[in-house]
């Protein structure tokens, strides 16, 4: 973990356009160690292409994303399975630690393996519920012990004690002083959880602040 206080990442005028169709208007925003940020808004807002540029699965059409220095590793957990389905658990998660330099993939994934609580018993990840196949993704974007972890809507296929125990493994990375960026439609995760709060409507950025200043606005009636 780079480690170190104050911002780790900032999108700087950061934006997505399809053709004629602006996913994501210009924005800017400050990702600081020990906090987590909550991405709300309506459906098609562009939530997830925000997120996704922040986490640099998602080029932007202009604008840029910068990392401090020491660069911070960012961690991804798509709202799609991202792993191979023909492999098992275990295989993806050393498969993906290869990819990151890890020097002991085996090790890596045994300790993934049981961070997740998923099942080591060999069936392939396209067999696993869609719950499990959320823990391993969450599995493959620690396996590098980042210092932003950044989900979209990381517990939409998860049972409640599957939704408790993602968030008791994430939140780890905000407590080593990193930052978790998340996208979420759950009013309970956002007040449980955020302590800042960004709010999209129409690919804009509407309000940005902490989360006492979210609930005095009007922009409170998101989930209504």
């Amino acid at each position: 973990m780079a480690g170190g206080a104050g911002t780790l990442l900032s999108a700087r005028g950061v934006a997505r356009r399809y053709g004629r169709h602006v996913a994501l208007a210009p924005t800017d925003l400050d990702i600081g160690s020990g906090e987590l940020v909550a991405v709300i808004g309506p459906n098609g807002a562009g939530k997830s292409t925000l997120v996704a540029i922040l986490a640099g699965a998602l080029e932007p059409t202009e604008g840029v994303v910068e990392l401090a220095e020491p660069r911070p590793v960012v961690g991804w957990v798509p709202q799609r399975p991202a792993q191979y389905g023909r492999l098992s658990p275990r295989e993806n998660l050393e498969l993906f630690a290869r990819l990151e330099g890890i020097d002991d993939p085996a090790a890596a994934a045994t300790r993934m393996l049981e961070l997740v609580a998923l099942p080591d018993d060999g069936r392939p990840a396209s067999a696993l519920s869609l719950g499990n196949q959320q823990r391993l993704n969450l599995g493959i974007a620690l396996l590098d012990d980042p210092d932003v972890l950044v989900l979209d809507e990381p517990t939409a296929a998860l049972d409640p004690r599957q939704r408790k125990r993602l968030w008791e493994v994430a939140t780890g990375t905000r407590d080593r002083g990193g930052a978790v960026v998340f996208v979420t439609q759950n009013l309970d995760e956002l007040e449980r959880l955020a302590d800042r709060v960004v709010v999209l409507r129409a690919g804009e950025l509407v309000f940005e602040g902490t989360r006492a200043a979210y609930e005095a606005t009007p922009e409170a009636d998101v989930f209504a």
